[in-house]
């Protein structure tokens, strides 16, 4: 019986000690070749390890590796214990070189990320966890490296771990170690450290052979990306891939996308032997009863069959250096499909280091943003985490041919398989018109407690005294009822801030002033309600400071939050970012009610 195979990467800041570490792990384990024992140990001699053997060599095969003693290119090795077989890559520390990294990234199972125990985690290391995690790694090992040069301190690995741990909790991963580890002394990487006697865990090698990484079986249904049509003669024509997903056998129903014409199977060969059946990860040539239209880059599928979309949300890391810009067509590359595609809007880039979502126009090299993407026509496609092959994607420049960006399905923008606008013979401007008013929405953003609410509330009053149609949207009332199955999660609170920019758009469309009062914490929540309401979305800034917020407590919920009763709360354990340009800013701890009421009035007069 065959060992289990692992695939795992190795990552994490410039001369962390990533190629040491496995060539060392290599060199005790006595798994390479003499020759290759002797070609190290004289190399070495002339390197740069003070005399010692340098591990890092059997790795860094390119000159220019050995010549600045970094890694630049990708480099894969196989090797095998009695326990288990492994192909490990080598990446690159450098930012200039973390398209490198992603491409050893797309293809392992676990990541083993190094930090050096004398500088912490750094941004590199945060930002190759986070391509890992985009990647669809979820199992982890951080080896926390150079412990001979703190005299193998505990207290310096306690601070380090913790540092991680807090970094990881953001990250939905299924494994998570961390190991002290000297790479030069082979401290903890095969066997148990002496010098680290506080340490209880297992050796490195010792974990990877056990670590079980085993996928739980999510993909369910038959799916296989067709890569190529296969015509020997006139009388057999197949279809060549591998099994991505579920069984197929002879006799199945199948559908083939996007032309969503039926057929039954007729035969299946695997090489050249004819099976009955085939699974996931078996590359197959299939032969259907009947001909239809079907050539590379369909995707054949059982009776539960696969979406069709042209628009869909990505997360992408931007790989060129030519900067990414909303409008931009490419060349789409997701499962064996190639075609053309616009990145038509950028709903935000993604803070390394806090993880928090910013808003952006442009996306520069080895950032993360997320996309929405259009392409010309439907195409069979699903998230990433219930599909990997139709999940995952690459974007290619059209001129010059380069992999511009890497990156996942997160979600679709609309079922647009039915679904067309209406354009109706009564326009939001008749109604306007009508009802002798400008529809707007007027957006209040601030911190619980600044005032928002009462500040809505009297301008209601005051306009609908007016004889003006309005409609207020607090926060916590669109909570009971519109987004009642939301939490408080990044992705919640800006899926609940989407959802009401949509009501908003909709009642201004109905001819209503709308006035809402959110906290909408973040720029890149209120770039993309400014987004879906167009040029009647007013911003009003509500400044209040947290001192003052926190002396109301109106709701006792600061108080909640200070015990740590409350996750995730606003301006304690969560930031609020501050509006850079709003079109109104009021503080109601120097301005009474009706100050504030008639700044805004004054405003939509002018307007």
């Amino acid at each position: 019986m065959d060992k289990e195979l692992l695939k795992f990467i190795t990552c994490g800041s410039v001369d962390d000690g990533k190629s040491t570490l496995i060539g060392h792990m290599l060199y005790d384990a006595k798994l390479i070749f003499a020759d290759q024992k002797r070609a190290l140990e004289m190399d070495s001699k002339v390197g740069s390890a003070d005399g010692g053997i340098d591990y890092s060599l059997l790795l860094d095969g390119l000159m220019a590796e050995r010549e600045q003693g970094i890694t630049i290119d990708v480099a894969y090795r196989y090797f095998s214990t009695k326990k288990r077989s492994f192909i490990v890559a080598d990446t690159p520390g450098h930012e200039e070189y973390t398209r490198n990294m992603a491409v050893g990234a797309s293809f392992a199972e676990l990541a083993i990320i190094l930090v050096d125990v004398c500088h912490g985690v750094l941004i590199q290391t945060r930002r190759h966890t986070r391509i890992c995690d985009l990647m669809g790694i979820k199992h982890f090992v951080f080896a926390v490296n150079k412990m001979d040069l703190v005299d193998y301190s505990r207290e310096q690995f306690d601070r380090i771990e913790k540092d991680i741990r807090d970094m990881m909790s953001e990250f939905a991963y299924e494994s998570i170690s961390i190991i002290p580890v000297s790479a030069t002394a082979g401290d903890n990487v095969t066997k148990k450290s002496e010098n680290m006697s506080w340490y209880s865990g297992p050796a490195l090698l010792e974990y990877l052979e056990a670590v079980d990484v085993t996928k739980a079986v999510c993909e369910e249904g038959f799916l296989l990306p067709v890569q190529r049509v296969c015509r020997p003669n006139h009388t057999f024509r197949g279809f060549q891939g591998e099994v991505a997903a579920g069984t197929v056998s002879v006799g199945d129903e199948i559908t083939a996308y996007p032309s969503e014409e039926h057929a039954r199977v007729r035969s299946i060969y695997v090489g050249t032997e004819s099976v009955r059946s085939a699974e996931v990860g078996q590359p197959v040539n299939i032969s259907i009863d009947r001909e239809i239209d079907i050539s590379r880059g369909c995707v054949l599928t059982g009776p539960d069959g696969i979406r069709l979309s042209s628009r869909f949300e990505a997360e992408l890391l931007w790989m060129d250096e030519e900067k990414l810009q909303a409008g931009k067509t490419y060349l789409l590359k997701l499962g064996t499909q190639n075609i053309s595609a616009t990145v038509i809007n950028i709903a935000y880039k993604i803070d390394l280091n806090t993880g928090k979502h910013r808003a952006a126009d442009k996306i520069y090299k080895n950032e993360i943003a997320r996309c929405e993407i259009a392409t010309g026509m439907r195409i069979p496609v699903d998230t990433f985490d219930k599909n990997t092959s139709l999940g995952s994607l690459i974007l290619v420049d059209r001129i010059s041919h380069a992999t511009v960006a890497c990156g996942v399905v997160k979600k679709y923008v609309t079922d647009d398989n039915n679904v067309v606008w209406q354009q109706l013979d009564i326009t939001s401007e008749l109604r306007q018109t009508h009802m002798g008013q400008r529809a707007c929405t007027i957006w209040m953003t601030g911190l619980s407690g600044s005032g928002k609410s009462t500040i809505a509330n009297a301008l209601e009053k005051q306009l609908f005294s007016m004889g003006r149609h309005t409609m207020l949207l607090d926060g916590d009332n669109v909570r009971m009822g519109l987004c009642g199955d939301l939490g408080f999660t990044d992705e919640d609170r800006a899926e609940n801030i989407r959802r009401v920019a949509h009501v908003a758009k909709l009642m201004n469309d109905a001819g209503l002033i709308v006035i809402t009062a959110f906290i909408s914490p973040t720029a890149a929540e209120r770039e993309n309600a400014r987004r879906i309401i167009g040029e009647n979305f007013v911003e009003v800034y509500v400044s209040t400071p947290l001192s003052e917020c926190e002396k109301r407590d109106v709701k006792g919920l600061y108080k909640k939050a200070r015990k740590g009763e409350i996750k995730n709360f606003t301006g304690i354990s969560s930031a609020y970012e501050q509006p850079d340009c709003p079109e109104l800013t009021m503080d109601t701890s120097e301005l009474e009610l009706g100050e504030c009421v008639d700044m805004i009035m004054e405003y939509l007069d002018e307007k």
